[in-house]
């Protein structure tokens, strides 16, 4: 088991800084960094004043165990837009904002095109589930069918408009998550 690892993945799910941590454990920023990096080991009072802030026991850090949500049925997933819209997304999985992709359905209806979306880092990857779509990438425009996926670096301005006769639905992913609603 690496400590620096479990440390640093708690340290992100609450969304701390290693300088908010280390502020709130009574600790310095570069010994946080160190423990991450496994350059170096913490007491156990140190560990239990981390642990602390996350609220979490020692047995719970040294539990082998994951309570984490590994499977997401329909139930969990957000509707990020109002049913009658024309362009439906929903969040597949809760708490995007947390993890380093964000997988959604997006459904839009014949002619519907979504928003150009600017430029941004990360990476984005869409497959296409039914219809028939037109992804833009600046300036340059390809058509991508049922069963067919796509797959761009976001440092490109983009959209996609159904340009098929019925609904269109796209299983997309983009990292970092950016469809936050």
């Amino acid at each position: 088991m690496k400590i620096g690892e479990r440390l640093k993945r708690l340290r992100m799910i609450n969304s701390l800084t290693q300088e908010e941590l280390a502020s709130r454990a009574d600790l310095t920023k570069g010994f946080i960094s160190q423990l991450e990096n496994d350059t170096t080991s913490p007491s156990i009072a140190t560990l239990k004043d981390i642990l602390d802030v996350f609220g979490v026991s020692m047995q719970e850090f040294f539990s082998e165990t994951s309570d984490e949500d590994i499977v997401y049925g329909k139930d969990a997933r957000v509707q990020a837009t109002d049913d009658d819209e024309k362009i439906r997304v929903e969040l597949l999985v809760p708490g995007a904002q947390n993890r380093e992709m964000d997988p959604v359905l997006v459904t839009l209806e014949p002619g519907e095109e979504m928003d150009e979306q600017p430029f941004h880092d990360g990476e984005e990857f869409g497959f296409v589930l039914l219809g028939k779509v037109q992804l833009r990438l600046d300036d340059r425009l390809y058509t991508v069918k049922k069963d067919e996926c796509f797959y761009f670096s976001s440092d490109k301005k983009h959209s996609v408009k159904n340009i098929g006769k019925g609904a269109a639905r796209i299983l997309w992913v983009v990292t970092p998550p950016t469809f936050y609603y």
